[in-house]
């Protein structure tokens, strides 16, 4: 997300998101995936799994204590495979679905942590290989799975959507796995991956932005010599806070493991420029006004990359100046108040009491107020009933966060237990509210209170003259918007190609590629970086 100077209501947490940063003012019981990790369990792998991993041991192994886990924790399964198919374009594509652990260990060498990931790759000559991860931070990586890239997907983020309708797996057209092997990681407290030592000594090892960055580098590492595969083409993807994780995970792999990515594709990344305060400074007000009209023009069929440029030109342009310019000219703010009323189309007295600075919350309550529902930050024309309405700020949590936690959970739970076979009764962590809740913000390195990633980002850039970044952004999204981007990458000097770093923005919001016309876009402009490699 762009920036903790967002306002939440202070009843409930907002997970900003799956995806980005986390503004955690109050406990939530819906989101706070706490709770004991199991052991193995023994069940039968359905017969279309075709479980090909022998890596299994007896699931009614004993227990035996790992170093640094109580004994009340079981070890987790050893790694799993199935070979599964989905059809493509009207063929088919085999590929091999791996459920698995990555060892963690403290700077003396002791077990500390438990990484999960989930590999799909297949047989094939020279095939690249590309690291995904979701943000919160405390998000599992089931999103870009099962959402967005993954050879199959369930249904969520959508409007109309049910978190009770069937969490289904169907074959997902927007896949990236024709073009690349994918290993799905989930931090530590996400997922079914876990701490092995308290959480005084947990927030120190990987609860925080620096540390974060160096556990998983290894992770990356780890899988990479495991499987055998440092020769790859190697790529990253993040999403959201995964987006800040992704430029900073390409610097320190580069500059301190020793490994190079090729490329690096940020998915609704959180990669604003510090915005200053909302009182004095016009950027916030930047940030969140194209996307505001974004969501505005696709309700009336106005939607097009035409009319969005004229709005990006209004909010660099007279926008930014009438702000700056604030009562040392009459005529500033009348005259932005009249153009933003008539780019969102909301009621004048709404935009004029605002000063035309149109704060996100109020905004969702505002454009649905007579239906009596929320818009949803993550994408403003996905609603749900406000149970509160007369309130005289939100009192619940945003619509997305709270429909996509049940069909993600039950999908993924039921891929890895029963169709993989990687058998375990521990608890998935689609959303870890523990994670967030012990997340160290004060580091100036944190996406919330420094530009390390945008910074990361041109030292990886000019590191490397063949690193290609692919940024995506959904143009409704108003939890990570656009506009952040699209200033950030502005300041960054041109390093030879000047199509190196690419902006590209969707119709829909921070989860856009639940919308297949999107999804099959960000396909195409990702195997357009990669043919360049």
């Amino acid at each position: 997300m762009i920036s903790a100077k967002f306002l939440f209501p202070s009843k409930f947490v907002a997970i900003l998101c799956f995806f980005g940063v986390v503004s955690a003012t109050g406990p939530s019981s819906a989101l706070a995936q706490q709770g004991r990790r199991g052991g193995p369990q023994a069940q039968e792998a359905t017969p279309e799994a075709k479980p090909a991993g022998a890596d299994a041991k007896p699931a009614e192994a004993k227990i035996t204590a790992t170093p640094g886990m109580p004994m009340a924790e079981p070890p987790l399964p050893p790694d799993a495979h199935a070979e599964q198919t989905i059809q493509m374009d009207g063929k088919a594509l085999h590929y091999t679905a791996t459920v698995g652990t990555l060892a963690v260990r403290d700077s003396k060498g002791a077990l500390s942590g438990e990484v999960v990931y989930t590999a799909y790759t297949m047989e094939g000559k020279d095939r690249p290989v590309t690291f995904a991860f979701n943000g919160g931070p405390g998000a599992a990586s089931v999103y870009l799975n099962l959402g967005a890239i993954g050879p199959k997907r369930v249904a969520f983020g959508a409007e109309g959507q049910s978190p009770s309708d069937p969490a289904t797996l169907t074959d997902n057209p927007g896949t990236w796995l024709d073009f690349t092997d994918i290993v799905f990681i989930d931090p530590i407290g996400t997922g079914f991956s876990r701490s092995l030592v308290p959480m005084d000594e947990a927030k120190k090892q990987f609860y925080g932005p620096d540390q974060d960055i160096a556990y998983l580098s290894m992770c990356v590492y780890d899988w990479l010599v495991k499987n055998q595969r440092l020769q790859s083409r190697k790529y990253i993807v993040g999403e959201s806070y995964g987006g800040y994780r992704g430029p900073r995970l390409t610097a320190y792999l580069q500059s301190q493991i020793g490994v190079a990515m090729n490329g690096l594709v940020l998915v609704s990344p959180a990669l604003a420029p510090q915005s200053g305060s909302p009182d004095l400074s016009p950027v916030p007000w930047m940030l969140t006004l194209p996307s505001i009209v974004a969501a505005s023009y696709e309700r009336q069929g106005k939607l097009t990359n035409e009319n969005m440029a004229a709005v990006i030109d209004y909010t660099r342009g007279q926008y930014a100046q009438d702000l700056l310019a604030g009562n040392s000219d009459p005529a500033a703010t009348p005259r932005l108040v009249a153009k933003v009323t008539e780019l969102t189309g909301l009621d004048p007295k709404f935009v004029k009491e605002s000063g035309g600075r149109l704060e996100t919350q109020a905004f969702l309550r505002e454009e649905f107020r007579e239906t009596g529902k929320l818009g949803s930050r993550y994408d403003p024309n996905v609603t749900a009933y406000d149970p509160f309405p007369y309130n005289p700020t939100q009192e619940t949590n945003d619509p997305i966060l709270l429909s996509i936690v049940a069909p993600t959970t039950t999908a993924m739970v039921d891929f890895v237990t029963r169709t993989v076979g990687w058998k375990t009764d521990a608890r998935y962590n689609a959303l870890s509210g523990e994670v967030a809740g012990a997340w160290d913000r004060s580091s100036r390195n944190g996406a919330f209170s420094g530009g390390a990633s945008a910074t990361d980002l041109r030292v990886a850039v000019a590191t490397d003259p063949k690193l290609r970044v692919v940024i995506a952004h959904g143009w409704a999204d108003l939890s990570c918007p656009f506009m952040g981007s699209v200033l950030t990458v502005s300041q960054i000097p041109i390093m030879g190609d000047p199509t190196r770093i690419q902006v590209h923005e969707y119709p829909g919001g921070h989860m856009y590629y639940a919308r297949l016309a999107s999804s099959l876009a960000l396909r195409k402009d990702v195997m357009d970086m990669v043919s360049k490699h």
